[in-house]
């Protein structure tokens, strides 16, 4: 598996891990104030979903510049 397809995995699985945090979140705050690490705990897969969509994003410009510059030099 390349780099590429090894980052969009992880995105996938990180948004999943990232619904069920937010949905335990929301759960607990049924019960009543729930404690601070359940309330913190979506941040963690928040940030590296962040970081993993921007390479994504990124990823065709890249490659197009990449393809432009073969081709002109």
């Amino acid at each position: 598996m390349d780099w590429s397809k090894w980052i969009r995995q992880t995105h996938r699985w990180l948004s999943i891990i990232f619904t069920a945090t937010v949905a335990a979140n929301f759960i607990t705050m049924a019960f009543g104030q729930p404690p601070a690490w359940v309330v913190y705990s979506p941040l963690v897969p928040l940030f590296l979903l962040l970081f993993s969509g921007l390479y994504m994003f990124v990823l065709p410009y890249i490659s197009r510049g990449r393809s432009v510059q073969r081709a002109n030099g």
